[in-house]
């Protein structure tokens, strides 16, 4: 490992000398949603990878790395359109490799930008299957990587959630997009083979304001039921402006909710909604996997008032310090963009930093990609949602199906 290190610090000299001993800029781009339906998460990510680009300059000026990257930021609102919108202008300024972005539905709609223009994305927290999001081999994906497990494991979790929690029969309330409905296959799938009832499949409109139509037809369908009928709700931060157009006695709120990571540790929830979501639970599920070196990154955001960290900001930046790793590594070996090499170079770059060739651990644990570039599995934690605020309760294990309370 550290002949590795040391031949990697070596090119970076030699390429220091070809440039004169001039720093070079290394442009990166962040596309997060920062004002919309997942801007708790984004906001978090944006942090993160701030103190990322801190720490990757601070690494490149201490090995004599003639390289400094500059972060561009982006707020994509979680919107596919926007979110193309953003790519095409920070690639017509010199930005080749983006951070995300968040949403499986934004992954789908630069999917076409990416391998036609030789795009690189490493997303945080975009989970759908490779297919749903039209990808027919892993060769059609080999511009796009993930940090994250995708839904098979989630769908597995909350299945068997579902059955720890003693439910019988569900309701599904899902966002009908690319996410929410490989998501919701997804729990279809396992809570059939848990033997649970599923009464009713209810899509809704990303865009949605008016809730009232949802929430008849969630009481209709809840009305005389017993505790051992839930409600899963697969949707976003949207799911705050649902419960609070709930009336506080309906008895949709009389039972269990069983919510995904599109609202685990929502802030919005416990601003808005605190007491509803309190009576229902609101157990959400979300990926979950870090290190010792997480500790530190948290208290760097408590040190500089940005709340709570969450598993997409770690995340977010181990995938700054890949990218900013492997595109050096990229310039290296061809002195310019090359899309093939860096794609390689980000695989290479993954298992080395994962494995600590470079002396940096990662905030999210080792990190093992599959033939797709999606991290390979893991475990997910279970969020609750009590008077103090999110608390977590448990964890699903991937390896055995198992949930370990805390």
């Amino acid at each position: 490992m550290g002949l590795i290190l040391i031949t990697f610090l070596a090119g970076c000299t030699q390429t220091g000398e070809k440039a004169g001993g001039n720093i070079k800029e290394v442009k990166l781009g962040l596309l997060v949603d920062l004002s919309g339906s997942l801007a708790t998460y984004g906001q978090n990510e944006k942090h993160a990878c701030e103190i990322a680009e801190e720490k990757v300059n601070e690494y490149f000026k201490e090995h004599n790395i003639p390289y400094k990257v500059k972060l561009y930021v982006e707020d994509t609102k979680a919107d596919p359109k926007i979110c193309l919108d953003k790519v095409q202008a920070l690639h017509a300024i010199g930005v080749n490799a983006f951070i995300g972005p968040m949403s499986s539905s934004e992954v789908k709609n630069v999917k076409s930008y990416s391998l036609s223009n030789k795009v690189i994305f490493v997303s945080q927290s975009s989970t759908a299957d490779p297919k749903i999001l039209g990808f027919m081999s892993p060769e059609e994906k080999k511009y796009i990587f993930r940090f994250v497990p995708t839904d098979s494991f989630q769908g597995k979790a909350i299945g068997d959630l579902a059955k720890e929690l003693n439910l019988k029969n569900v309701i599904i309330l899902y966002r009908k997009d690319a996410w929410g409905e490989g998501l919701k296959d997804a729990i279809v799938k396992k809570m059939k083979d848990n033997g649970i009832n599923i009464i009713n499949i209810i899509p809704y409109d990303p865009q949605i304001n008016d809730w009232s139509p949802i929430i008849q037809t969630l009481s209709d369908n809840i009305k005389d039921k017993g505790e051992d009928t839930g409600v899963v709700f697969v949707g976003y931060e949207e799911g705050a402006t649902l419960l609070s157009q709930i009336n506080d006695n309906s008895p949709i709120l009389n039972h269990i909710w069983i919510g995904t990571d599109g609202v685990a540790n929502s802030e919005k929830i416990i601003k808005e909604v605190k007491d509803k979501a309190v009576k229902v639970k609101l157990y959400s599920t979300m990926f979950k996997s870090e290190s010792e070196a997480a500790k530190e990154l948290e208290k760097i955001f408590k040190e500089k008032n940005y709340g709570n960290i969450d598993q997409y900001a770690l995340n977010a930046y181990d995938a700054f310090w890949v990218v900013s790793l492997a595109y050096v590594d990229m310039l290296n070996k061809t002195g310019k963009y090359d899309a093939d090499v860096l794609s390689n170079m980000i695989k290479e770059v993954t298992k080395k930093y994962s494995e600590g060739v470079y002396g940096v651990e990662p905030v999210s644990g080792y990190i093992e990609l599959n033939e797709w570039n999606d991290r390979a599995s893991g475990d997910y934690g279970i969020f609750m949602v009590t008077e103090k605020g999110w608390k977590l309760a448990g964890i699903w294990h991937s390896k055995d199906g198992k949930i370990e309370w805390l």
